[in-house]
C-alpha cells in the first residue's frame, strides 16, 4: 500500500511540474503571430524609455511613422540574459539618446510596434545586431 502511495504521489508531482512548465510554454508567443518578418521598418528617434527585463526586453522610442506623425514605438528586445551575454546592460541605453532603430514591423499598423533586428547610437558608434528569441 505506501508503495502505491508513492508511486501515485511521483506521478501526481510529474503532473503538475509538466503542467507548470506547458503554461510557461504557451504563454511565450509566436513572434511571427505579431510581426511581419517578410517586411523590414527603420526609424530614427529618441528613447523614451528601456525596461531591462525578462521574458523580453523593450525601448519605447518616439519617432516619426509612415504617416510623418511622431508616434511612441513599442520595440521587442532580447531577454536579459542574451542582452548581457552581448554587453548590454541596463545602463547601455538611456532616456534621450538619439537611435536608429529596424525591425520587424507590428502586423497591426496602429500599434506602432517593432521586433528589434538592430540599434544604432549615432553619437557614439554604440551598434547591436542579432537574433533573439
Amino acid at each position: 500500500m505506501e508503495r502505491r502511495m508513492n508511486t501515485n504521489t511521483r506521478l501526481l508531482c510529474t503532473l503538475i511540474a509538466a503542467a507548470g512548465f506547458a503554461s510557461v510554454a504557451s504563454a511565450h508567443h509566436s513572434f511571427t503571430a505579431t510581426y511581419d518578418e517578410t517586411q523590414k521598418l527603420t526609424i530614427d528617434g529618441e528613447i523614451a524609455q528601456f525596461l531591462f527585463r525578462n521574458p523580453h526586453s523593450m525601448i519605447h522610442v518616439t519617432a516619426p511613422g509612415p504617416d510623418g506623425m511622431v508616434h511612441r514605438w513599442a520595440i521587442e528586445w532580447a531577454g536579459v540574459s542574451a542582452l548581457s551575454g552581448n554587453g548590454v546592460t541596463r545602463e547601455t541605453l538611456r532616456i534621450g539618446d538619439h537611435v536608429v532603430v529596424s525591425g520587424n514591423p507590428g502586423r497591426n499598423a496602429d500599434e506602432y510596434r517593432l521586433r528589434l533586428l538592430s540599434i544604432d547610437r549615432p553619437s557614439d558608434g554604440w551598434t547591436w545586431k542579432g537574433t533573439f528569441e
